[in-house]
């Protein structure tokens, strides 16, 4: 359910503002993304696991407030990254 080692860098390296940037909000809310998306694909299958359903909530819950940060901070930094996402808003 959690994502491997290689897609992490992946993601730290697509969406890095610097070299060895590994704490920005793109960064954290990218990650975050990855690991929503895969404990969806988890819980399709597995439609009575409530304690991870309470961990992809508590987790979009923390990708909201990054990026509600990130809006506030930076308008265009949170379009762009909302852009590369795909997310709706």
């Amino acid at each position: 359910m959690s994502i491997t080692p290689e897609r992490k860098q992946a993601c730290i390296k697509s969406y890095g503002t610097h070299e060895g940037d590994t704490g920005s909000p793109e960064i954290q809310v990218a990650i975050l993304s990855e690991r929503i998306s895969t404990l969806t694909e988890h819980l399709k299958t597995h439609q009575k696991d409530f304690h991870s359903r309470r961990g992809l909530l508590i987790m979009v819950r923390r990708r909201r407030h990054m990026l509600n940060y990130l809006k506030c901070q930076d308008t265009g930094r949170y379009t762009t990254l909302i852009a590369r996402l795909g997310l709706r808003k």
